[in-house]
């Protein structure tokens, strides 16, 4: 009997498998973190088998918990952190190099040296703003970099792969080399109006055509796994990078809903249809997560690049907490931060600034700042850049933002959600599962296969765990959101 979905959430941290049921409850979870690779200032790396490992092994492990076999689920969707970039030999699946993090930040001197008509030009077809953010000059620097990658690129010996790609690849012992449309359209060579790599980027990048993966829909049935990784054949049936897995997740599919995910980073996207609105102020256009190939949806989005990511700096660089629970308790500890602001801009600011040489903050330190006040400060600091990005979709998106669907390990800490809706003064809910990147991937999987017959069987599984209202007083956030945009000055300022 066909019982489960199985989630496949490879996240930047860590690896995890989820097993949902028909209603969108977690019947098992396995997670297991991995290397964080540091080579220099600003660079970071994963290793691309360590990845599949621990995939893998939570997979397996999520499995044996509840003595699932391959018979007893339905399909696997698989959901991922997005531009990060590997790149293999396609004769014996090694990898040339490390993968290449999306938070990594060395070739934004390529950016930076850009023609302002290429800039343009990417804009146009990809709807990014330039940045090393993104997969392309990622490629480019690994081709350019590790010794004879170049030539066995031309040679038609190189594929590459956002991490999508490369679970794809290895579950299918190499049979499918696929990725969806919203991984795609994060390379920063994917051309969103027509639904094709664009050749004039990927010339300008020198990036070979037959390096490339074929694009395909989020939800559709691709392939099976082969019999030896999980013990049988299983369908693979859904892919969606993670932050619009995210927002297939929340049940948001019409016009007008966002979700902020507080994850590693923090990511704001609000669906607009089939409508691709150009920002004005410093988002980026990307493909939504659809099932319907002929017909995409666009989102806009913001990123903030350190979210959960400043929780983990206090407890293991910092050594000021020992888990993630401690910033709730030291935050209400405190009525304030005693004027204390954290910018945490440890790799570049993202959305609305790209600011890709800016430093970590911190401003309004005096005698009496402790531990406590730090902190407070750096939670808040969470909030206060995804506000930037609230505001800046507000004026975008002319419908504007009624309330705030929250995801991401995160916002289950409720000082957090609560100042985000005091100090962007907007109603934020969170869902009872708040699993909903990997639940958007099981979705995607099952309306692939038939488990789940439409949008409408998913809705009926949403339901909120608690909604946090705006209560703060107007004078005291126009305050501290002064103080805010006085500290973001001073990181811009580098």
């Amino acid at each position: 009997m066909k019982e489960y979905i199985m989630a496949l959430d490879q996240g930047t941290t860590s690896s995890r498998c989820i097993l949902f049921d028909k209603s969108g409850n977690i019947c098992s979870m396995a997670q297991k973190e991995f290397t964080q690779i540091y080579p220099q200032p600003g660079w970071v790396e994963h290793n691309p088998k360590e990845i599949i490992s621990t995939q893998f092994e939570v997979a397996r492990m999520a499995m044996r918990k509840i003595y699932a076999t391959a018979e007893n689920i339905c399909s696997i969707g698989i959901t991922n952190q997005r531009e990060t970039t590997v790149v293999w030999n396609k004769n014996t699946g090694e990898p040339v190099y490390n993968a290449i993090v999306w938070q990594c930040r060395r070739s934004a001197d390529r950016i930076k040296g850009m023609d302002e008509t290429v800039k343009e030009a990417i804009r146009n077809k990809t709807g990014l703003v330039p940045d090393a953010y993104f997969s392309a000059s990622k490629i480019e620097w690994i081709l350019d970099n590790v010794e004879g990658a170049r030539q066995m690129a031309q040679n038609g010996e190189l594929l590459f792969g956002t991490i999508d790609t490369w679970i794809v690849w290895n579950l299918t012992k190499g049979k499918l080399h696929i990725t969806d449309y919203t991984n795609a359209s994060r390379t920063m060579l994917f051309d969103i109006n027509r639904l094709c790599w664009d050749n004039e980027l990927l010339e300008y990048f020198h990036v070979p055509q037959s390096m490339l993966p074929t694009v395909v829909s989020s939800s559709d049935v691709y392939g099976v796994t082969d019999k030896e990784i999980l013990g049988d054949e299983i369908v693979i049936s859904g892919i969606a990078g993670d932050q619009q897995a995210a927002l297939f997740g929340q049940c948001c599919f019409e016009e007008g809903d966002a979700k902020n995910t507080y994850g590693t980073g923090c990511f704001l996207l609000i669906n607009t249809g089939d409508k691709r609105i150009e920002s004005k102020h410093g988002l980026v256009t990307t493909l939504a997560a659809g099932t319907n190939a002929d017909k995409p949806q666009y989102a806009l989005e913001g990123s903030v690049f350190i979210g959960g990511a400043a929780i983990q700096w206090l407890r293991d660089e910092m050594k000021l907490i020992d888990n993630a629970a401690d910033s709730l308790i030291c935050a209400r500890a405190v009525d304030d931060t005693a004027g204390v602001y954290i910018v945490p801009a440890f790799t570049g600011l993202g959305a609305p600034y790209w600011k890709p040489y800016c430093k970590g903050t911190v401003t309004g330190i005096t005698r009496g700042c402790t531990k406590n006040h730090f902190v407070r400060a750096t939670l808040e600091s969470v909030a206060y850049h995804s506000n930037d990005l609230i505001k800046a979709m507000k004026e975008d998106a002319a419908g504007g933002i009624n309330s705030l669907r929250v995801d991401g390990g995160a916002c289950a800490n409720d000082f957090l959600m609560q100042f985000q809706a005091d100090i962007s003064e907007t109603t934020v809910v969170r869902p009872s599962c708040i699993e909903t990147t990997a639940l958007g991937a099981a979705y995607l999987a099952g309306l692939a296969t038939g488990y789940y017959e439409s949008t409408q069987d998913i809705r009926m599984n949403a339901s909120v765990n608690k909604s946090f209202i705006p209560a703060m007083e107007k004078d005291k956030r126009q305050e501290l959101l002064s103080g805010w945009d006085k500290a973001i000055n001073c990181a811009l300022s580098y």
